[in-house]
């Protein structure tokens, strides 16, 4: 039995997600909550499988009530379904879904995260594999290197700070931009600091 629990702020998606998610056996729902704040009090008392949120809640960022999920409950799966097809990079979330998707994809997605231990992500026609879902998380070392960045900090100075070579730096500057979809600096800190990554 695969346990769920769905947050979202949207009555209507919610009593739908209800009714396909009631509709399989081996599916049990251990509670559903429109407000983060909410579901973080649920989680004391119970913690499921899988965690079904959305990113886009009123009352807390959804990013970093993923934070706090999976830092306080390292084990629940964490599934996003947004209404937006550009993914934003959250390293900890396990699969990305629009909420667009498809009863049976759903499901499918649910087996593979928690039965498989899989990364499940899709956009709109396209079902990324592990490796490309994995090219969007950003190293601990990455962070710090953004963080620097947003003090303008130079890449010597980074360099300096970190006791690493410039051209070390240079590369994680490439592969933070890669990673990001940015094509200038002004471009990652306002990504970084939607990402809750910098302030």
């Amino acid at each position: 039995m695969i346990t769920i629990a769905v947050v979202d702020d949207h009555q209507m998606f919610l009593d739908g997600m209800i009714a396909v998610l009631s509709g399989q056996s081996n599916f049990e729902i251990l509670f559903v909550e429109n407000r983060a704040q909410a579901a973080l009090i649920k989680m004391r008392e119970m913690q499921p499988d899988i965690l079904i949120s959305d990113i886009s809640m009123p009352e807390m960022n959804g990013v970093e009530f993923i934070k706090i999920i999976k830092a306080t409950y390292p084990n629940v799966k964490i599934l996003v379904l947004s209404m937006f097809e550009s993914m934003e990079t959250i390293a900890d979330i396990d699969g990305y879904l629009l909420k667009e998707t498809s009863k049976e994809e759903l499901v499918k997605a649910i087996h593979a995260i928690v039965l498989k231990n899989e990364k499940y992500l899709t956009v709109p026609g396209n079902t990324l594999d592990a490796f490309a879902f994995k090219r969007t998380i950003l190293s601990h070392r990455e962070k710090e290197i953004i963080r620097l960045i947003a003090q303008e900090y130079t890449s010597e100075e980074i360099a300096d700070k970190l006791f690493l070579s410039r051209g070390t730096i240079e590369t994680h500057r490439k592969n933070i931009f890669f990673k990001l979809q940015v094509k200038n600096i002004a471009g990652l800190i306002k990504k970084a600091i939607y990402l809750g990554i910098v302030k």
